[in-house]
């Protein structure tokens, strides 16, 4: 009679013993004072020196990626008039949906983007910026690092002024 209890003993100590640990969620660091500060310091430099190139006409390349449907992941050419009034055009240079680009359809847009990312408190924010006009040739956002497919990475090429 005591042989059945020994060896329920047993297991049950072999089994606690072996309980897995249950990993707790990692809270992710906020972002650091002085990187959002060095962030906010090279957005405004850098939009200062695009201001001050005053570029009214001018066309790009916008690639992007991110989880989001295939039209919105093709290269377009963006193309700006007057500052504000903008063609969006597919490789072949047909008419795509504004929508899926009304965000990022202006350089100026594109610096509110980096700056709503700064002031969200985004988890990770990478930006390259055009070193003679100023406007971001780079820009990589994770607004959550716990949170899966809500990242964003654009780039921008070949930014041309172009004539009235």
């Amino acid at each position: 009679m005591r042989l059945p209890i020994l060896i329920t003993t047993g297991l049950l100590l072999t089994l606690s013993l072996n309980t897995p640990v249950l990993s707790q969620p990692v809270n992710p660091a906020p972002q650091s004072p002085a990187i959002a500060n060095s962030q906010l310091q090279q957005l405004t430099a850098n939009r200062q020196l695009w201001r001050k190139q005053n570029i009214r006409n001018y066309r790009y390349k916008l690639s992007r990626s991110c989880f989001c449907v295939p039209q919105a992941r093709e290269p377009v050419m963006v193309t700006v008039r007057k500052a504000r009034r903008t063609w969006i055009t597919d490789g072949a240079g047909k008419a795509v949906e504004r929508e899926l680009f009304q965000q990022y359809d202006t350089v100026p847009k594109l610096f509110n983007l980096i700056e709503d990312a700064i002031a969200k408190k985004a988890s990770n924010l990478t930006v390259q910026y055009d070193s003679k006009f100023g406007y971001p040739t780079q820009i990589n956002i994770d607004y959550d690092s716990q949170m899966a497919d809500e990242e964003l990475y654009l780039t921008i090429e070949n930014l041309q002024k172009i004539n009235r």
